[in-house]
C-alpha cells in the first residue's frame, strides 16, 4: 500500500478524558486508502524534546467530511503537545502505516471486538468497516470507572456495546474477560487491543475455543519503517519488527500460547 507524507488540518480538537484528547483533521487532498488496525506517524512541531515522530493509532476515517480521527493519550511531551493542537494548526503525517485488521466473510456471523484503555481507538474505525461490509458487530471495552470509557455513542452507530469497569460504576464489574456475553454467544471471531496481559487473557480463551483472533500490538515504535527495530516481536517464523509485519496479528502467528 502506497504510503504518503501529508500537511492536514485540524477541524476539532476537544478533551474525551483528562489524559485523552481526540483530534479531527483533514487534508485539501482526498484522504489515502487506509485498512482499520494501521496507524500514522506525526511530526511533533513546538516540543523541544521529542525528536522522532509520534505512532498514533487511526481511531476512524469520515469519508464524507474527508477527516481522519486521532485518539491522542497524554503520556509524555510529545503526545502533550500533540494535545495542545487547536482547530486551525497543521500537522504533518505519514500514513497509512502497518498492516490491519482482516475483515472476514460474510458467513461469518458473530465478531466481537475487545478494547482496553487507549486499546479502544483502532476499534472504532474496524466497527465501521465492518458495517459496511454487512456486519453488526458486538463491542467489548473495559476500563476503571465509567469515566474512563470513551466514545460510546461512537461505537453503539456500528454495532452492539458491552462494558466492563473495575469499580462497576458502569456495565458489569471486573475485567472483560469476565463479561458475561462470554456465555450467551459463540463468536466465530475475535479482535482486541489494549493492555498485553489482556490480550493474552483473550489470546488464551480463543486458542481454547478454537477461535480465530487477531490482537493489535503496541510494542514502542521509534521509526515505524522497520530500521530501529525498536518494536521487535517474537513470532514463530522469528523475530519481526511490529511496525512494519503488524501491529495486527493473529494470535497464531505470536509464542504467547508456548
Amino acid at each position: 500500500m502506497k504510503k504518503y507524507m501529508l500537511d492536514m488540518k485540524v477541524t476539532e480538537s476537544k478533551d474525551l478524558h483528562t489524559n485523552y484528547r481526540l483530534l479531527k483533521i483533514t487534508s485539501d487532498k482526498t484522504l489515502p486508502e487506509a485498512l482499520p488496525g494501521q496507524f500514522v506517524q506525526v511530526l511533533v512541531d513546538h516540543s523541544p524534546t521529542t525528536f522522532l515522530r509520534r505512532p498514533i493509532s487511526i481511531n476512524y476515517i469520515d469519508k464524507k467530511s474527508n477527516e481522519l480521527w486521532l485518539l491522542i493519550q497524554k503520556v509524555g511531551d510529545g503526545t502533550r503537545a500533540m494535545a495542545t493542537y487547536k482547530s486551525g494548526d497543521y500537522m504533518n503525517l505519514l500514513l497509512p502505516l502497518g498492516n490491519g485488521f482482516t475483515v472476514p466473510n460474510r458467513n461469518e456471523e458473530s465478531l466481537l471486538l475487545i478494547g482496553g484503555g487507549a486499546g479502544t481507538a483502532p476499534l472504532l474505525f474496524l466497527g465501521a468497516c465492518l458495517k459496511e461490509k454487512g456486519f453488526k458487530p458486538a463491542f467489548l471495552v473495559g476500563a476503571r470507572s465509567e469515566k474512563d470509557l470513551m466514545q460510546l455513542d461512537d461505537f453503539q452507530q456500528f454495532g452492539t456495546v458491552y462494558a466492563t469497569t473495575e469499580d462497576g460504576s458502569y456495565g458489569e464489574k471486573g475485567y472483560v474477560t469476565n463479561h458475561s456475553v462470554w456465555a450467551g454467544v459463540q463468536f466465530n471471531r475475535i479482535y482486541t487491543c489494549g493492555p498485553k496481559p489482556m490480550m493474552q487473557a483473550v489470546a488464551r480463551y480463543a486458542s481454547a475455543n478454537k477461535i480465530a483472533c487477531e490482537v493489535s500490538l503496541e510494542n514502542t515504535m521509534a521509526c515505524g519503517m522497520g530500521a530501529c527495530l525498536c518494536c521487535v516481536e517474537k513470532t514463530i517464523d522469528g523475530h519481526v519488527c511490529v511496525c512494519t509485519e503488524g501491529p495486527v496479528f493473529n494470535i497464531d502467528k505470536l509464542t504467547w500460547q508456548i
